[in-house]
């Protein structure tokens, strides 16, 4: 019997990061699935395509829903799909001169339903992120791994299903929330339920190349791959789309 057809829609856009990379390796991993069809956009604006699909996922950075995207937002999830986001997706950044940037809450809604938004990291260096729940399906046989990535600092807004953890407390320069020195437990990622559907976030896959800076600068001095080498986080992506597509 063959496969029964799934449709997935990805949001892949934003500032700051290297669009173009992240949206190739992730339509790769989508791509070894025969059965899943996928329309790709850079924001929610294409609601149509949304309502057609039964799952969601998204790497984007600075990109928000207008009121009649979060709506379709929360109509889809009310429906009992799945959406898995990935890094910058909850965020919202503003530079603001002489203080650094900042993190305004102008979307309480979209960022109620992912389960928290981004409020600063510190510079990227190695951490370790650790198995939170060992017998979930989506890490099991997983160990301990570095990755050398954007630590995310986040508002938590609900509660969540924490899968991976890691440990930091410090301050964050440049950033207008920069003391982080209360000692908790960073999630890294986590299930969060919202009405009948599911959410999925995983911080890990910055990416950033030499003009993803514009126009704040016009060349990067280096290209940043973050935790796009670790195999432990392929093993990730390709666990959350099954995931998604309730093949796991």
């Amino acid at each position: 019997m063959a496969a029964q057809r799934i449709d997935a829609h990805f949001v892949c856009g934003g500032k700051y990061h290297d669009i173009d990379f992240a949206r190739l390796e992730i339509l790769k991993i989508l791509g070894d699935h025969a059965n899943i069809r996928v329309t790709v956009d850079s924001d929610y604006r294409n609601t149509a395509a949304l309502e057609r699909a039964d799952f969601l996922i998204s790497y984007t950075c600075e990109v928000i829903p207008d009121e009649d995207g979060q709506h379709a937002l929360d109509r889809f999830l009310s429906e009992g799909k799945r959406w898995f986001a990935l890094h910058g997706t909850n965020s919202i950044l503003h530079y603001r001169k002489g203080a650094g940037w900042e993190a305004p809450r102008t979307a309480p809604l979209f960022m109620k339903m992912l389960g928290s938004q981004f409020v600063a990291h510190p510079p990227i260096q190695p951490y370790e992120v650790r198995i939170s729940d060992p017998g979930h399906p989506l890490v099991s046989g997983i160990e301990a791994f570095q990755a050398t990535d954007e630590l995310y600092l986040c508002e938590m807004l609900d509660e969540v299903e924490i899968l991976l953890e890691t440990e930091w407390s410090g301050t964050t320069p440049g950033f207008v929330e920069h003391d982080w020195s209360d000692g908790r437990l960073r999630p890294v990622m986590y299930l969060r339920n919202w009405n009948k559907g599911e959410v999925l976030y995983l911080t890990l896959g910055h990416a950033r190349g030499h003009f993803d800076m514009q126009p704040l600068m016009d060349e990067y001095p280096e290209t940043e791959r973050g935790s796009w080498p670790t195999p432990e986080f392929h093993t990730l992506l390709r666990r959350g789309i099954r995931w998604a597509a309730r093949e796991l």
